[in-house]
This record gives structure tokens, sequence and C-alpha cells, in this order.
């Protein structure tokens, strides 16, 4: 099982989109099982993946396993949680853990028991392990893909320290630049910290046997790119966008964030602006290049959407080969 957070310090770039529609590409024409962990307080992947009655099934019953589940029993002293539950997208194909709003009550427990994890205090390690152990419950999957927040904040930090990559959906502009640093320092920081914790431990018998590592980069996708045409009709770069990868590839060389990527490799593929197939493709809880005329589709959306799982495709060859290599 590989697990692949989705991941940029900037919202706005399309990543539940990306997410959602290469987990299902991938289950359904790469026959891979795939579990989507909404780890995104915001639980737009939820929304995504469910019609409006799975998801009163889902936040009317207190008893539905979500994301907060997984952390509401260490916040009780209850240690993990026993049971772990997931819910089937229909369209999607693919195992979902839904999100929870109540996630984002968890920050503050994970972040006061970092400063513990930091003095080489067993608590504070097994706390911010909870997604370590999570993964350990879901190693029958191929895939685990992790939805989180734009945050560098506590509960990031854990799904990061469990995760074996992650992937940035990026758009092309000057903020990317600064949110790219900002994860380097961020995870550079976090991951020195952990080292010397886990080196401070006196018992080291006591500490869960769990995987945790330092994240590999595994590459960036662009999004909504607004391509023009040549004279013959081809496709071609607009030059800003194109000076800003080049900065982009530059501040991934600079600060070190892959161990695996030569710098010609980074960009994983470029989804562009799909326009009124993603809005059809949300309220239709359905994959863009799953659309069909019973979702609204007529005239010429029907090659749109037909273009849309070569864009797909790409994106997820190129994602499946990057993490099994080994």
């Amino acid at each position: 099982m590989k697990s692949i957070a989705f991941f940029n310090n900037k919202g706005g770039v399309g990543k539940t989109t990306l997410l959602c529609n290469v987990a299902a590409y991938i289950s359904i024409y790469c026959n891979k099982s795939i579990c989507v962990v909404d780890a995104d307080p915001q639980c737009n992947s939820t929304q995504y993946l469910f019609d409006n009655n799975i998801l009163d099934e889902i936040y009317d019953n207190e008893d539905s396993f979500t994301i907060y589940k997984v952390i509401e029993p260490l916040s009780t002293g209850e240690g993990y949680s026993r049971e772990i539950t997931t819910r089937r997208s229909k369209r999607f194909k693919v195992d979902v853990i839904p999100g929870d709003p109540s996630l984002a009550l968890t920050e503050d427990l994970l972040a006061r028991d970092w400063g513990d994890a930091r003095a080489g205090e067993v608590r504070g390690i097994r706390t911010n392990l909870v997604f370590s152990d999570l993964l350990s419950r879901l190693v029958d999957y191929d895939f685990v893909f992790f939805d989180v927040s734009p945050s560098l904040g506590a509960i990031n930090r854990s799904i990061m320290l469990s995760s074996d990559y992650f992937v940035s959906p990026v758009s092309l502009d000057i903020f990317s630049l600064k949110a790219f640093e900002n994860i380097a320092e961020w995870i550079n920081g976090w991951w020195n910290d952990w080292q010397n914790g886990i080196s401070n431990v006196k018992a080291k018998g006591k500490i869960p046997d769990l995987r945790y590592s330092k994240p590999d980069f595994i590459g960036y996708v662009t999004q909504q790119y607004l391509a023009k045409k040549d004279n013959n009709g081809q496709k071609r770069a607009v030059q800003a966008y194109e000076k800003i990868r080049k900065q982009i590839d530059g501040i991934i060389d600079k600060n070190k964030l892959s161990e695996s990527l030569a710098s010609n490799e980074y960009e994983i593929g470029t989804v562009p602006n799909l326009f009124s197939l993603v809005p059809m493709s949300q309220s239709n809880n359905a994959p863009i290049f799953e659309l069909n005329a019973g979702d609204g589709v007529v005239g010429a959306h029907f090659s749109k959407v037909k273009d849309s799982k070569s864009i797909f495709e790409k994106v997820a060859l190129s994602l499946l080969r990057r993490t099994t290599h080994d």
C-alpha cells in the first residue's frame, strides 16, 4: 500500500477535483483499490463523492464513522481507534473515510503533544502517529489518498509524517512560488524535530511499531492552465505561465524537496480549465470523464468529457509510475 497526501500551502488550486478524479481513474481503469481519506475539515471530497442522501445519513447519525473518530479516542485517553469503517462511493468506485468539521477541534491536541514528541516523550510520539496507525488498518488497499487543507498546522504535520509521498496541485502564479518555499521550510523543520525526539526517547521499546517518514515529493500538477492555440490550431504555452513554472522548479531544487526526481521530472501533468464540466461533475457526484447524457451532457460537452479522460489518464499513469518504481 502506498499513501499519498495531496497538499499545497495555497488554496483554490483544484486539489479535491484532482484527487477524486485521479482516484476514480486508477480504480476504474487500472484496477487498483483506493481509499480516500478526507482529512480537510471543509469536507470537500466527501461532498463530491456522495450525494445529499448519503451526506444526511453520515452527519445525522452521531455513530457514523468519520475522520474525527480516528483521533477522538486519543483526546479521551483511550488510545487509537479500535475500529475503522469506510463507505463506498458508487460512481467514483473508491472507498472513503468521510471528512468531519469537528476534525479542526483536534488541532490543539496534536500541537500540544508535538511538544512532548520533540522532547522524546512516548505519549507525544504516539499521538502524532495516529494517522500511521490508521494506515496500518488500510494495508489491503493499493493506495490511500489523503485530501488535506492548505494549513501548515499540526493535523497536516501528522498526516505528512505518516505518508509515503505528497503531490502538489498548483496554479501557475506568483503565490505558488511562496507556497513551495513555505512547504520546504515547514517539512524540514518538523522532520528534524521528530528525529531529535525519537533519538531522545529513553524507553525505545515503547515507541509504537508504526511507519513514519519524511514524505517524498513526487511532483506537481498544474491546474486551470489556459493554453493558447497557434495558427495551426496547436496548443502552445502562455509565456508568463512557463516563466513561473521554471521558477517553481528552481525552488524545488534549491530546497531539495524531492529525493527521487530530476529537475525536468517535477511536472506530473496539466489539467486545463474544464469550465462547466466541473460543476456538472460535482452536482452529479460523478467523475468528470464518466459524465453522460443522464447527467446533463449535451452537444460539444461529449467531446470535452472524452478529452478529460485523456487528461486524467496521463496524470494517473504518471502517478502510478512514480509510486511503484520500487
